[in-house]
């Protein structure tokens, strides 16, 4: 079923947070519906639409930022009332703007997430969940991880609310009152969820932040998954999530907002999982998503909120036709006055910029000018991708980047991304004194106000990479932001490991306290909570994103203990660790159990991905040759249908190949590694067998390379 809608831009705010934009009850069947909204500057904005055009209902005055926003009211009654957090704060305010509630909730840190329902309000800080009745203290928890979201269950099924939140460690923790009932375990970090059904049920909706979407049926005691939606595509992160019948099938579809500006619409078909409908891609990403009727009786949309603030609807009221080259164009009465509405706020414009410059030019000519640097708002995300092994940068600023410069005191590659389209240009830079790894600038074209890179690390080299962004303000000026690029960065945090494998294991004794061991495993591995845990010991379980090899980390107060079936990141721990504990002057009593099989295991699990990059080498190196004989025999036909087939595929190849620079000699690097490790925990130094294992690689074979691994 094709879906077609339209988009209308309405009106723009400030800049925003996830989940900041709702839609009030409508008065009558397919009424319209006024739209509130958060933002940054502290300000709630309530409108409709009339005519086309944006009408106040109320505004308040500025204050704190607005976190979150949603909507309550008395149950079973229309939930028109608007709840808004700032800091730790929550206020209330009628459809009508009136401010009836002011409640400081009793948390040292910001609110991040919010639910409301009945009487009953559920606020969430980083690391807390609090639950509230009558604005009486009822529960309290503790979280083992960063909490993302929050929402609540009621139905006819549940004895109870059932609260469930959205935790960074790729979990959705239950809760009883106070306690964990039990966890259920998603495919990625979940950033957001959503009732399926907003008048009740035991359904969730969530979304995660690497793009995936999955339903799972809550009870009381256990849950069930419905379906999941993979991330195929390579879209950005989940940001919002609605569910709004907008297909008019009777059925719910799904409404998905994205990081990198996506709009979908998924609904279902026969089949009872959901299908995609309808994409929309807008410049900025998307903070929050809504179903309903907004523009014009009658006509359903679906209204979005971007991270600028902008407040636009796809709506399925058909546009007018457009007229020909020979027709004589005709406007309503409607649409001539609203051109020339916009002329004069134009003209208004173009005054106010012109005054404001010569004011400038004065003042700055002044004796007793005081220089004022422009605030301007950025939103970063720095996360590992699973698919391919690489870091995605994300940077959008709330008006238009000039440049970007990037900066690393650590070896990293910048890989190819398609969205991009900037110009880049790198610096020669002295590695030796300055430590300087990289210095890259990226140019951006006019109106680009988001941003995406791509770089790689290698594991065991370990620093900062900077982000110097400029964007087209006067006078000039730059905000840095900086990730650290950990030890073992390309591990990422998994539920369970593979126990079967051939495991090395690096054992640390010495008179460390649980937080500093807690400490030391966050600045070696990502996806680690900074909050040191509850309890007196704790187990968290990796994989290698790049090659698919295991790591367990296991620590309590001066004792801790890595296993891992690859001996290279047993080594990168042990020297790291010993580092931070020379550093705090405490001795460590170091211990290894090194698994010979581990290593025949580690080169077996790189042979696939060093067979195929040998392969695409040497069919790239082929390409100018084959073009160069076919255009001079004047047809292919005389080659092999090997040869041939690369010709066929030549532009995949070189895309293949252009996207990961490096990629073999990375994979060389892991292998010299390997062997180096292997050797150094015998207590032997074999840096002068290198050459030899670099022979060997060039004429790869496996049986020979295990061989040499064995031999020497």
């Amino acid at each position: 079923m094709e879906l077609h809608l339209n988009r209308v831009d309405y009106i723009q705010v400030g800049v925003t947070s996830e989940k900041t934009m709702r839609l009030l009850p409508a008065l009558g069947k397919r009424a319209t519906q006024k739209v509130a909204i958060g933002d940054h500057d502290g300000i709630l904005t309530c409108f409709g639409i009339k005519k086309g055009e944006a009408v106040p209902v109320f505004k308040t005055l500025p204050g704190q930022k607005i976190a979150r926003l949603d909507l309550g009211g008395a149950v079973g009654t229309p939930q028109e009332k608007i709840f808004v957090c700032s800091g730790s704060q929550v206020r209330g305010f009628t459809k009508k703007g009136k401010q009836f509630l002011t409640f400081e909730a009793n948390l040292t840190e910001t609110i991040n997430a919010m639910h409301v329902s009945g009487a009953d309000l559920f606020v969430c800080a980083s690391y807390i969940y609090n639950h509230y009745c009558d604005c009486k203290d009822q529960d309290y928890y503790l979280c083992g991880d960063k909490i993302n979201d929050i929402t609540c269950l009621s139905s006819e099924n549940l004895t109870r609310l059932v609260p469930v939140l959205a935790c960074q460690d790729r979990v959705l923790r239950v809760l009883q009152g106070s306690e964990l009932a039990y966890e259920v375990e998603v495919p990625g970090p979940p950033s957001v969820l959503e009732l399926y059904n907003k008048d009740g049920g035991e359904e969730i909706l969530y979304g995660t932040t690497d793009g995936k979407i999955g339903l799972v049926q809550i009870g009381e005691s256990s849950a069930v998954t419905k379906w999941e939606i993979d991330n195929d595509k390579k879209k950005g992160g989940i940001l919002c999530i609605d569910t709004y019948d907008i297909i008019g099938d009777g059925v719910n579809d799904i409404l998905v907002g994205r990081d990198d500006g996506t709009v979908e619409v998924y609904g279902f078909d026969s089949s009872s999982e959901p299908a995609l409908h309808f994409d929309h891609v807008l410049s900025e990403s998307v903070t929050s998503i809504q179903g309903g009727c907004v523009g014009k009786e009658a006509f359903d949309e679906v209204l979005t909120a971007t991270y600028t603030g902008w407040v636009t609807g796809l709506t399925t009221e058909p546009q007018k036709a457009e007229a020909g080259p020979g027709d004589e164009i005709r406007m309503s009465k409607e649409t001539q006055s609203k051109v020339e509405a916009l002329r004069a706020e134009l003209e208004q414009l173009q005054v106010k910029v012109l005054q404001g410059r010569e004011q400038y030019q004065q003042t700055s000519q002044s004796t007793t000018a005081v220089s004022a640097v422009p605030v301007f708002s950025v939103n970063d995300k720095f996360t590992l991708c699973q698919d391919d092994a690489s870091y995605s940068l994300t940077l959008e600023v709330q008006t238009a980047i000039d440049n970007l410069l990037l900066q690393s005191d650590v070896p990293i590659d910048l890989l190819d991304v398609d969205k991009n389209s900037a110009v880049v240009s790198f610096s020669e830079c002295d590695s030796e004194p300055n430590g300087n790894f990289l210095l890259a600038t990226y140019r951006c074209q006019a109106n680009t106000t988001r941003l995406e890179l791509k770089v790689r690390s290698i594991e065991g080299q370990y620093g900062t990479l900077q982000a110097y962004i400029t964007p087209r303000l006067q006078p000039k000026t730059c905000q840095v932001r900086q990730y650290q690029i950990k030890p073992l960065s390309l591990h990422q945090r998994t539920h369970s490991i593979d126990q079967d494998r051939p495991m090395n294991r690096l054992s640390l004794v010495g008179q460390f306290s649980f937080a500093e061991i807690h400490s030391w495993v966050v600045f070696c591995l990502p996806e680690v909570p900074e909050k040191t845990p509850a309890g007196e010991s704790i187990t968290f379980y990796f994989h290698n994103t790049f090659l698919g090899t295991q790591l367990e980390a296991n620590y309590s107060k001066g004792e801790c203990h890595f296993r891992s079936d690859n001996i290279s990141t047993i080594s990168i721990l042990s020297d790291v660790l010993s580092k931070e504990a020379t550093k705090r002057k405490i001795n460590l009593n170091i211990s290894y159990d090194n698994n010979d099989d581990s290593v025949s295991h580690t080169l077996k699990m790189i042979h696939p991905k060093l067979q195929h990059q040998l392969l695409l080498a040497r069919k790239v190196q082929l390409i100018d040759a084959l073009k160069e004989l076919q255009v001079h025999e004047g047809n292919a036909d005389f080659l092999i249908p090997e040869y041939r087939n690369i010709l066929d595929e030549s532009a995949n190849l070189l895309e293949e190949y252009k996207k990961q620079p490096a990629h073999l000699e990375r994979l060389y690097g892991m292998i010299t590694d390997l062997f180096i490790d292997k050797f150094k925990f015998k207590g032997q130094n074999v840096k002068t067998k290198v050459s030899s294992l670099l022979e060997i690689l060039d004429n790869y074979d496996l049986n020979s390379l295990l061989e040499f691994f064995s031999e020497a």
